[in-house]
């Protein structure tokens, strides 16, 4: 160590030692260089995609019958699979996750598995089975490119099939698949993503198919074979390919699908051609494509014949549709930037009149946000399919909840859920369609950082209704640290009933505080993009994601990603004691000080160490002296001592005192209040916490006296605790006073 700092470190070391934490350290603001992968040449430090990146592609042709008699799915497909990995491979693995299923599949029942006094026949049937039903794929053969047949090994929601050749690095190799399932009754059985929900009264069915092919499991730089098991919660790892899929469905069918319909002239109308047309003209309403009418005659048909349906989707990395014969069908047209995209809304009369009001225009007011926020929508459609109790996500179309009663009537609350399951799920189709995360490993990644935007959008675009703050996320995070787990805990990891909260609602949280309290809207608004951008078709880990806000905004955020993503710690800090000085003056009248400071500092410095309970007893008085030479060290300079004085004649001189009592560090707002009314907000940054983790002292000079000192008023951090916010304390009844009053009144 240098002379000079030696000297700093004595000096400092003085004046500090008897500050500094007493408790164990806890490096808060340590790197979390050890919690996350490292860098490397596929994934940059900086957080972007590394010089040799690479990732698989599969392309798809399928054709598909959807037999409406026994409710089954026919299907033959041809996969071509590129092998752009460095490594050659012997065998692949195929996602079937339609077999979870099953009867006897290892986790039915297992979401919600206790029994009760007291249940519902549906909870026995979710529970128990006792209606069994059938489901999952029948395999008839898989082959290669020649037509030979491949040996296959089936493990619950995964089949690995060995390859007849080994597929070498740069190559790509065809792989035949012949396969059928029962399409299942959604309302048997819990967390149905996909299946058929039947309508007794005019005895017909709206099908959503989806995750419902055989699909490549992804083959990657950071684990190899994503072939974790489907276990319902943590949904899909996908890669992305071209799509040519034919749908065979009953002739009276409408069919909404990812892609672009290539035989319009085949299936639709010359009526709903033209209204289609007109419709891609159309930027400030919709226009019916199929009207309530028309749906209600079709419902009538139950059309014995069979029509097909193409549809070709580039870059993307799954397809779904949805058919039936009673669907309404309304589009308009919606100019971005840099692409004009069709909105597209398909739903039965069940529906009416709400989701002709209001899904196309939410789909509108979703695209314009998320595509300002990161990159514009780069597909043709966008559809929203309405159905009940979920809401479900696939590139280009989603399956939405909510409807009125029978009487056409829908809540204000039912609405606002409605809406925002519609924005949600449009959202999906950046997170995690484009920006590909592994959802089946991290739930948070897609759920967390879509619902953040979601939340934006209902925010910006709706301001009448409920949106998310800080403040939604305190019931969750003072809860029972027994339970809570991190946001780094894996899909399947998480309880049923704390997911939401979470892989949803923490993480938007987190997102908000860093946009308005931590780093700063604009700055975090281009980190944000360029996430999105540097990942855009691509599958990013935690760690990219990490790395990036932190690499296009030059902030250190390890200590928020410790605190906020990898424990359970909350946000709870208390404002533990405020003191108010004034500068002894000695050209003052001595009576006059005396008269207005009650309290004076000794020359040992005791009276510092009481405690006040408000400002009542006026300031305590600072005997400031002359700084000896010794003091300056080498220094030759000497302060202005005349002018220091002057600087702080008649100020008012704020200790405050905060503690840490929840454990995560957090900037800290103090909004002070004084005798005139007026108020002041002050924000100290997270850094302050960096040498001592459990307290804080920090000084404020005021021309005007305080009144009052509050914390966070406006409740940036999600404080789990506001009535230890306040100087002076605020004061609270107990239970018993508050039952006392209330019997009395």
């Amino acid at each position: 160590m240098t002379r000079p700092f030696l000297f700093l470190f004595l000096t400092v070391f003085s004046i500090t030692s008897i500050y500094t934490q007493t408790q164990p350290w806890q490096g808060k603001f340590e790197p979390i260089d050890n919690m996350i992968a490292p860098p490397n040449n596929y994934r940059t430090a900086s957080g972007a995609p590394g010089k040799d990146y690479w990732q698989q592609r599969a392309n798809y042709k399928i054709k598909v019958v959807l037999d409406e008699i026994n409710n089954t799915i026919i299907g033959n497909e041809t996969i071509t699979y590129f092998n752009n990995s460095p490594d050659d491979l012997s065998y692949v693995w195929i996602q079937l996750e339609q077999n979870v299923n099953k009867k006897g599949n290892q986790d039915f029942g297992s979401i919600n598995n206790r029994i009760q006094d007291s249940m519902s026949t549906r909870q026995m049937q979710f529970l128990t089975r006792a209606i069994n039903f059938p489901a999952g794929y029948t395999i008839k053969h898989v082959k290669d490119g020649n037509g030979k047949n491949m040996k296959t090994l089936v493990n619950n929601t995964m089949m690995k099939v060995k390859l007849n050749s080994v597929l070498k690095s740069g190559e790509s190799t065809s792989i035949s698949v012949s396969w059928f399932y029962p399409v299942t009754d959604r309302s048997m059985f819990l967390l149905s993503r996909e299946g058929y929900e039947y309508f007794p009264e005019d005895d017909n069915t709206v099908y959503l198919i989806a995750h419902w092919f055989p699909r490549m499991a992804v083959y990657n730089d950071t684990e190899g074979w994503q072939n974790q098991q489907f276990q319902k919660l943590g949904e899909f790892a996908l890669e992305f390919g071209d799509y040519e899929v034919e749908i065979t469905v009953p002739e009276d069918h409408i069919v909404a699908s990812t892609g672009t319909l290539q035989n319009a002239e085949s299936v639709l109308t010359k009526t709903q051609r033209k209204r289609l047309n007109t419709a891609q003209k159309s930027f400030d309403k919709p226009v019916m494509i199929i009207t309530k009418e028309e749906a209600l005659a079709n419902e009538k048909q139950k059309s014995t014949k069979q029509k097909t349906w193409k549809f070709n989707a580039e870059n993307v990395r799954d397809f779904a549709f949805a058919s039936s014969r009673k669907f309404m069908w309304d589009a308009q047209a919606v100019k971005l930037p840099t692409n004009t995209v069709m909105a597209m809304s398909f739903y039965p009369k069940e529906g009416l009149p709400v989701w002709q009001e209001e899904s196309t225009k939410a789909i509108m007011h979703a695209l314009e946000v998320y595509s300002e926020a990161t990159f514009d929508y780069p597909y043709p459609v966008c559809i929203s399919v309405n159905t009940s109790n979920i809401g479900m996500e696939f590139p280009m179309i989603s399956f939405n909840g909510g409807r009125p009663n029978k009487d056409g009537e829908i809540s204000n609350r039912a609405k606002q859920g409605m809406i925002g399951t519609i924005i949600h799920e449009v959202g999906h189709n950046w997170f995690p369609m484009i920006v590909s995360s592994d959802e089946r490993k991290w739930m948070w990644m897609d759920e967390g950082l879509n619902t953040f935007l979601h939340q934006r959008t209902v925010a910006e675009r709706y301001p009448d209704f409920n949106s998310v703050t800080p403040k939604n996320i305190v019931p969750f995070m003072s809860g029972d640290k027994n339970i809570l787990r991190p946001v780094m805990t894996t899909s399947d990891n998480e309880l049923l009933s704390q997911f939401g909260a979470n892989f949803y609602l923490k993480p938007t949280v987190g997102l908000q505080m860093l946009r308005h309290s931590i780093i700063g809207k604009e700055l975090f608004d281009e980190a944000f993009k360029e996430y999105a951008n540097r990942w855009k078709y691509k599958h990013p880990n935690p760690a990219d994601l990490f790395r990036t806000l932190e690499d296009a905004t030059a902030t250190d955020l390890d200590w928020f990603y410790r605190g906020w993503f990898f424990t359970t710690d909350h946000v709870d800090m208390e404002l533990s004691n405020v003191k108010w000085f004034k500068v002894f003056e000695e050209n003052s009248n001595i009576e006059d000080q005396n008269t207005s400071s009650k309290v004076k500092i000794e020359a040992s410095g005791n009276s510092t160490e009481a405690t006040a309970k408000d400002f009542s007893n006026g300031p305590e008085v600072i005997t400031m002296t002359s700084t000896p030479d010794r003091a300056y060290g080498q220094f030759l300079s000497r302060l202005d001592e005349p002018e220091v004085r002057k600087q702080l004649s008649g100020k008012n001189i704020y200790e405050i005192t905060v503690k840490n009592v929840g454990g995560l560090v957090m900037p800290v707002t103090i909004e002070w209040v004084f005798t005139d009314g007026t108020t002041e907000i002050e924000t100290l940054p997270a850094d302050i916490w960096r040498r001592n983790e459990y307290e804080i002292q920090h000084t404020s000079i005021k021309e005007k006296e305080v009144s009052k000192v509050n914390l966070d008023p406006n409740f940036e951090f999600a404080d789990t605790d506001m009535l230890n916010n306040s100087f002076p304390k605020e004061e609270t009844k107990s239970e018993f006073d508050s039952f006392k009053d209330n019997k009395n009144n």
